[in-house]
């Protein structure tokens, strides 16, 4: 059984299609993002590092994630979701989109150098089982933020 709720995915589609963000300044966005990861251990980072983003959304938070990092991956199982992140990081070389859920996370097990999932992972109907399957894409000793409410 997929651990997935469909209408959730459906209805976050929905939301950020309609509100991406766009309205919403910079600066705000920007003190949003430093409050979320003030915790994060940036300085295990390198330009060249590689993760992902669990749940990306509207691209909100890869958007300042995006210029410190080597390759950030976008994952997100709404397809107009991924359409509004796409949208949003255009800019960005370094960011790829996937249109995939917590069971199928298109990286192999332990090679991604860190990962995050804000807000999302409460959602399935296994959190747990969610957590799991991101934590084992990281490499050993891998840092990974996640929010949960």
């Amino acid at each position: 059984m997929e651990n997935i709720d469909k209408s959730v995915v459906k209805d976050f589609g929905r939301e950020w299609d309609k509100f991406d963000q766009s309205g919403v300044p910079l600066l705000e966005q920007q003190n949003s993002f430093d409050k979320y990861f003030s915790l994060f251990p940036w300085d295990s980072l390198s330009e060249n590092s590689e993760g992902f983003d669990l749940g990306c959304g509207s691209g909100r938070w890869a958007y300042f994630f995006a210029p410190k990092v080597g390759k950030l991956h976008c994952i997100d199982p709404s397809s107009l979701a991924l359409n509004v992140a796409k949208s949003k990081l255009n800019n960005f070389d370094n960011c790829i989109f996937h249109n995939a859920g917590v069971d199928n996370i298109p990286m192999d097990d332990k090679t991604m150098d860190f990962g995050y999932s804000l807000g999302v992972l409460h959602h399935i109907p296994d959190t747990l089982d969610g957590l799991k399957k991101c934590t084992v894409k990281l490499k050993q000793g891998a840092p990974f933020l996640v929010y949960i409410y």
